[in-house]
């Protein structure tokens, strides 16, 4: 029986506990990662480790595009829609010359677009912190005088 790996146990409860585009943050950044991997392989004459890279990015970005929502999405859904059906193109493209500047262009466009979802996140993420914070009690001097002689007493 093998031990499983601490890496992907923390990586799995960080993912339980994610928000909605937290997860799509994580996704970028796992295709980000994919993507400097794949560059660093094509500089190393490594082929299997450009293949696979890639293939990893491209599975992801199947789960992005699989996940859009049209309806609800709209303009943004279309926009993304065909921004990942051309990111693929150039990943197979990628795939099949070795040509690391494709993957330094995506990795560019890839990088804007995460930093873009990053901010959604942060907003959202001060939406909801905002959203549970117990509203601000009223305080007179009355109730600060309660307070500290129930706090005197015990």
């Amino acid at each position: 029986m093998t031990m499983p790996d601490a890496r992907n146990l923390y990586r799995e409860s960080i993912v339980c506990g994610a928000r909605p585009v937290q997860l799509v943050v994580m996704l970028y950044e796992q295709m980000v990662e994919d993507l400097r991997r794949a560059v660093k392989a094509i500089e190393e004459k490594r082929i299997d480790a450009r293949t696979n890279a890639i293939n990893h990015a491209i599975l992801i970005l199947g789960h992005l595009q699989n996940k859009l929502n049209h309806e609800a999405g709209g303009e943004v859904a279309r926009s993304l829609e065909r921004f990942y059906n051309l990111l693929r193109q150039k990943l197979v493209e990628a795939q099949f010359t070795g040509v690391k500047e494709i993957l330094n262009q995506q990795l560019s466009l890839l990088l804007e677009l995460r930093d873009a979802w990053t901010e959604a996140d942060r907003a959202e993420a001060a939406r909801l912190a905002s959203a549970a914070a117990p509203p601000p009690r009223e305080v007179s001097h009355d109730t600060i005088g309660q307070e500290l002689h129930a706090d005197w007493k015990g």
